[in-house]
């Protein structure tokens, strides 16, 4: 057999590659560094595009400084710009979506991972995901034509009636605003949370039940008192998750919370978000303090988000990498 086959297949260097200075294999290593570059490629991308929305909001970041986020005037009439209203609305529908999603996407996580029947389980599981390939656009008009008249008929006038003490549920039953933009993102966050929530809770360890179980417990403080704490870190990554998800989320949320940047404090009004005066305004800003201005929103909308980002996914990991939670479907 040629010497050079011999070399080859007892994996050893053969005289042309020492020039690598260490046992590779040719092939391998063109295919390690080209997706090496790949990997790299997408965080030289997200470096450029904090990099580029940087120095298009260069003028405004240079003309209003951290006033920017702390002022409500947005006139581009006199080129004077303040993003406070926008952060508002955007946290304010965040949080109100997550208050609403938290409670019922855990209740489907335990369900489908601790409850539920083999078969029930992937129809349901299947569905619940489902809600997350449906077009924002789409939840938008649902928003529009069925969500708002009913909030604006049935649900508000309720709210005011029973809790009109308190300043969240005063002014006029409108549909369109705060409450349904909160509600329309629940329904988006919905399958991100409680599919992940559902991973994680299938990564504890069997043993963590079976201890449980065995000392008495039933299924229900099983769950509580065992499978929930060790799952709370992981618990809270899907929710970390949900609100990048929820703060992001253009579409859907502009068809239906009126777009005014004021801050009131009844979710009746109508408000503003980051995502939704980019989406609307940017295409008819002319001026270039204008443009510097939605740009540092973007840029403001970024940092957040990657951020959000970044921690769910360290909170998800140190739960789902333990090897010895359940792998069935």
């Amino acid at each position: 057999m040629d010497t050079r086959a011999d070399t080859i297949l007892v994996g050893r260097r053969p005289a042309w590659a020492k020039w690598l200075g260490r046992d590779v294999n040719p092939g391998d290593l063109v295919f390690r560094s080209l997706t090496a570059f790949f990997a790299a490629g997408a965080i030289v991308m997200l470096a450029a595009m904090a990099v580029q929305m940087t120095r298009a909001s260069a003028l405004s970041l240079r003309r209003f400084g951290l006033g920017f986020l702390v002022t409500s005037t947005w006139d581009p009439v006199r080129d004077l710009f303040g993003g406070l209203p926008f952060v508002y609305g955007t946290v304010v529908s965040s949080l109100l979506a997550l208050v609403i999603a938290v409670p019922i996407s855990l209740g489907v996580a335990i369900f489908l991972a601790e409850l539920a029947p083999a078969r029930l389980r992937t129809a349901m599981g299947f569905v619940v995901e489902l809600l997350a390939a449906v077009p924002s656009v789409i939840y938008g008009l649902w928003g529009i034509f069925v969500l708002a008249p009913w909030l604006r008929e049935t649900v508000e006038p309720a709210l005011r009636a029973t809790l009109g003490f308190l300043p969240f549920f005063r002014g006029p039953s409108q549909g369109i605003g705060m409450l349904a933009g909160g509600l329309i993102l629940a329904i988006m966050i919905l399958p991100t949370i409680s599919s992940v929530s559902r991973e994680v809770l299938r990564a504890v360890p069997d043993t963590l039940r079976e201890g449980a179980l065995a000392l008495g417990a039933t299924r229900w403080e099983a769950i509580r008192r065992t499978v929930l704490p060790y799952a709370r870190s992981g618990i809270m990554g899907a929710i970390i998750l949900g609100l990048g998800r929820a703060l992001g989320e253009t579409m859907a949320v502009t068809m239906v919370i009126g777009n005014r940047p004021e801050i009131s404090a009844s979710f009746f009004a109508p408000s503003y978000t980051m995502a939704s005066v980019i989406a609307n305004e940017y295409t008819e800003a002319t001026g270039d303090v204008y443009l510097a201005a939605l740009t540092e929103i973007g840029l403001l909308l970024f940092v957040v988000t990657l951020l959000l980002n970044i921690a769910a996914r360290l909170l998800v990991w140190r739960v789902a990498r333990t090897p010895t939670g359940r792998g069935r479907a």
